[in-house]
């Protein structure tokens, strides 16, 4: 190809969005828009999103055809879009440049003076979503893209006219690495997405790329309480976040009421702010010592750390609470990867409900033989489990695999071939005291919103 995607990122520019209804692509065509370029696009399906998008002026044909790049300066792709696909095809044969969509959003944050890209391989939603409310607290208009929605801003994303955009970083596909951080968190590193990363060196050798790419006036925040993240970033230049010495920050007077966390952030034994949050878990204590982390690197006062955070409810899908039955509490949870369900089940073990109720969908066919037995280890944490049947996303079930493999090696749990049979059986199930968990980052939270209904 050749070509970079700087060379035509210019007002005027018609630039065509495959997958534009996309999580991190319909935020792009409204950047791309706000920066004077035509933009139009295609996408599966008709979406409120997608209706957002045609009330800016966005032309979007919905289902995927040649013709619609007719006119086209050039195309971006989301990850979800293969080669095969016959906008990509006509593209190429008519010699219409096609990028990915990292490759936009990298080109876009060179634009600004701090670029905070926040990665790992889980925290990333609700740490950007902090890192977003302590950057509003503190008045600096960011632009922001994060992977889920944030209550705040009522969407996954916004378009600042500050200096700083903050961005969810994923490492799948490597997607991470066409980005131009100034300040990479690293909260984490752990093996996931084993249908591109062959094992956990290869996801480790990724990350350390990713840190490499930030320049020598820039910062690498750490969490020096992960095995992974330390093997990976080893001997670069870091700025650690921990719960114990020898982090640069760290917690102090960590306390505990009604489940919930408040504490000091600590950094080089000066005390930066106080922070009382809104959500449990000490998982959730280390998100909000990384994005604190991040606002004393890029120069924010504490006093901003502490107001955007006790604002925080949560991002959406993210033990997002969404209502009763039959004196059941409901609430709706992303988690897919072992590491993520463990986290959840302590937190929601710490809550005092008399049984907790999980409803999960595995993710991928590829995930959920690779990382069989921890699933099955970590499910043990509930009362009651339901296993919806795996959730395909981008795959073909070439393994041969089901959610009932998961269910034989969980005495006591309850297959259920279809969300509607998941509904049912939490209908039988619940009763006062009960937590009711749907889990997993496909559709499972139909299945609880089917139940309220």
């Amino acid at each position: 190809m050749g070509s970079s995607i700087q060379e035509y990122l210019h007002p005027g520019k018609r630039v065509h969005l495959c997958g534009i209804g996309g999580v991190s692509m319909s935020p792009l065509a409204e950047v791309l828009h706000s920066m004077g370029l035509q933009v139009q696009g295609s996408d599966m399906q008709d979406s409120p999103v997608v209706a957002h998008l045609r009330s800016l002026g966005i032309p979007i044909t919905v289902g995927h055809q040649a013709q619609a790049v007719e006119g086209a300066d050039f195309l971006i792709r989301t990850a979800a879009v293969h080669d095969d696909n016959p906008e990509i095809r006509h593209a190429r044969e008519e010699g219409i440049p096609v990028f990915e969509r990292a490759e936009a959003w990298g080109a876009i944050m060179q634009g600004y003076r701090n670029a905070l890209c926040i990665a790992g391989t889980h925290g990333k939603t609700t740490t950007t979503s902090m890192a977003t409310h302590i950057f509003m607290a503190a008045g600096a208009d960011p632009t922001v893209m994060i992977g889920g929605t944030l209550p705040m801003l009522h969407s996954g994303y916004r378009v600042g006219a500050g200096d700083t955009i903050i961005l969810e970083s994923c490492e799948y596909c490597n997607s991470f690495l066409h980005f131009f951080p100034t300040v990479a968190v690293v909260l984490n590193v752990e093996a996931d997405h084993l249908d591109f990363f062959k094992d956990l060196a290869d996801v480790e050798h990724s990350f350390r790329r990713f840190a490499q790419l930030v320049p020598p006036d820039g910062h690498v925040v750490a969490n020096a309480d992960d095995p992974g993240a330390m093997e990976a970033l080893q001997g670069l230049p870091l700025f650690t976040f921990g719960m114990k010495k020898p982090a640069d920050s760290r917690v102090e007077n960590l306390q505990w009421e009604e489940g919930l966390p408040s504490f000091d952030v600590v950094i080089h034994d000066q005390t930066y702010c106080h922070v009382a949050l809104l959500v449990g878990g000490v998982h959730n204590v280390m998100n909000a010592l990384a994005a604190a982390t991040a606002a004393y690197v890029l120069g924010l006062p504490g006093q901003a750390v502490s107001q955007g955070l006790a604002s925080f409810t949560g991002a959406g899908r993210r033990f997002e609470y969404k209502g009763t039955y039959h004196g059941a509490r409901i609430y709706d949870d992303y988690a897919h990867h072992p590491g993520e369900l463990h986290a959840l089940l302590q937190m929601a073990r710490s809550l005092g409900y008399q049984r907790i109720i999980c409803a999960f969908q595995p993710h991928t066919y590829s995930r959920t033989r690779a990382l069989f037995d921890d699933f099955v280890r970590e499910l043990q944490a509930a009362d009651v489990v339901l296993l919806a049947e795996i959730y395909a996303a981008r795959e073909k079930n070439t393994i041969g695999i089901s959610s009932k493999d998961l269910a034989a090696q969980l005495p006591g749990s309850i297959y259920c071939p279809t969300l509607e049979d998941v509904t049912h059986h939490l209908r039988i199930l619940a009763r006062d005291g009960d937590l009711i968990l749907t889990v997993g980052a496909g559709n499972i939270y139909t299945a609880g919103e089917a139940l309220l209904h």
